[in-house]
């Protein structure tokens, strides 16, 4: 049995409800071009993957994902979410009480989000403090995205751990996925974007309805 000394959250969905935030992005991005808008619930399935996803999933909702409406689009999302990151973000209920008993147990804690890097650190930093996070792992330009375990297994790395040592947490497929690439313990959340048959399918080891749950789990995976 391999004690766990790192949680690895994912960020929307996770620690923050963004969902309207993203619809919200979302949706004045379309109407710019006329385009309808989505419907707040969609979102959920259209998240997950990163922005550039994001927004041609938003595009073939519409009928209407081409190469300039994608660029048309993305350029009017990126700009008025530049302007506003935090908008209708905060904290889901029970998130600051478990960083703040897992760091009182000495349990490293990091951030791996398909967020572009400077947004997850600006949201991540404002929202719970700098510092309360050892790590911010974000996208950069380029970068591979989850379910790619690359940046899962640099957390690890930079905290000296095996992936067996670490938890990662989040509320999609694509957080469970990246989890099993990284050989990493997996937990599924309830709270977030999407359900129970999702996570379980992607193979989640333990599936939780509220953030106090992972205290439970802590030190009995291996």
């Amino acid at each position: 049995m391999s004690k766990i000394k790192a949680v690895i959250f994912d960020l929307d969905g996770t620690l923050t409800n963004t969902l309207n935030a993203i619809a919200h992005f979302g949706n004045l991005a379309l109407t710019a071009y006329g385009l309808p808008p989505i419907a707040t619930e969609d979102y959920k399935y259209h998240v997950g993957d990163g922005r550039d996803k994001l927004i041609h999933r938003m595009l073939t909702v519409t009928d209407s994902d081409n190469e300039e409406m994608y660029q048309k689009v993305g350029a009017v999302y990126d700009e008025n979410y530049e302007k506003d990151f935090l908008y209708d973000t905060d904290a889901y209920d029970g998130i600051r009480e478990l960083i703040a008993e897992l760091k009182t147990r000495g349990i490293k804690i990091a951030v791996c989000t398909n967020k572009p890097d400077n947004v997850a650190h600006f949201v991540v930093e404002t929202i719970f403090g700098k510092g309360t996070f050892d790590i911010i792992s974000g996208v950069k330009k380029g970068g591979a995205t989850k379910p790619d375990p690359k940046a899962a297994l640099q957390i690890a790395d930079a905290f000296g751990l095996e992936p067996r040592e670490c938890l990662f947490m989040g509320d999609t497929n694509v957080d469970i996925r990246t989890a099993v690439n990284a050989d990493m313990n997996s937990v599924g959340v309830l709270w977030g974007f999407r359900d129970e048959a999702e996570l379980k399918e992607a193979g989640a080891e333990h599936i939780i309805k509220k953030p106090s749950e992972i205290l439970d789990i802590l030190g009995g995976t291996q």
